[in-house]
């Protein structure tokens, strides 16, 4: 599983080590910098973030995203996911080990 989620540059690394640390993710690609435009409160507002891209399994989902809402800064972060059609099986496997609990 892909998750993405946009975070202030300052939060991303404190952000991506506390979700592998926790073994809630596998890894986290840190994708700086980024300037996002988006509707919010009845306005466009604009920011510059970095988006994360977490690599995790599906049976992580739920915990990883009560997680992220504990730690995350923002009002509603971005919870995005993706379900790749195909994965090798041997970063299958390596993902599925470094999330074990």
């Amino acid at each position: 599983m892909i998750v993405l989620t946009t975070i202030e540059a300052d939060r991303a690394d404190e952000l991506a080590n506390r979700l592998v640390a926790e073994r809630l993710a596998a890894c986290v690609n840190v994708h700086r910098p980024m300037s996002s435009t988006y509707w919010w409160n009845n306005r466009i507002e604009h920011a510059d973030e970095c988006q994360l891209v977490i690599k995790t399994v599906a049976g992580k989902l739920p915990r990883l995203e009560a997680r992220l809402r504990e730690l995350h800064s923002y009002e509603l972060p971005e919870f995005i996911v993706l379900h790749p059609h195909a994965v090798g099986p041997d970063y299958a496997a390596w993902a599925a080990a470094a999330v074990r609990d």
